[in-house]
């Protein structure tokens, strides 16, 4: 998947929390919301904030799709709640390999 096709998917399951997301797609979109708001909060600190915002849905979406490709509840994210560890948890989760068809996937 490409950068734009990851970015076009990404905003079009706007709020969709099924379904499986590759990693390519995941990191794509990383990608372009860490240079967004690094580029946006360059320009206002306030359009930062509205970019983050604006991005904060999809992002999680999509996290959760990806989690769901490897076979673990969207659920997991709220280890990110746990300081340091939780991170890296995250991290090793997110760029695992996909695994086989599961329940997370669509008929």
């Amino acid at each position: 998947m490409t950068f734009q096709e990851s970015i076009l998917v990404c905003f079009s399951k706007y709020a969709d929390f099924t379904g499986r997301a590759s990693r390519s797609e995941y990191w794509w979109f990383f990608l372009f919301v860490f240079l967004a708001s690094l580029g946006t909060s360059m320009v206002h600190e306030v359009l930062g904030g509205l970019f983050a915002l604006a991005t904060l849905v999809p992002s999680i979406a999509v996290t959760a799709r990806r989690l769901h490709d490897t076979n673990r509840s969207g659920w997991w994210q709220l280890i990110y709640f746990v300081p340091v560890i939780g991170w890296i948890v995250m991290l090793v989760f997110l760029t695992q390999d996909s695994k086989s068809e599961s329940a997370w996937t669509q008929a």
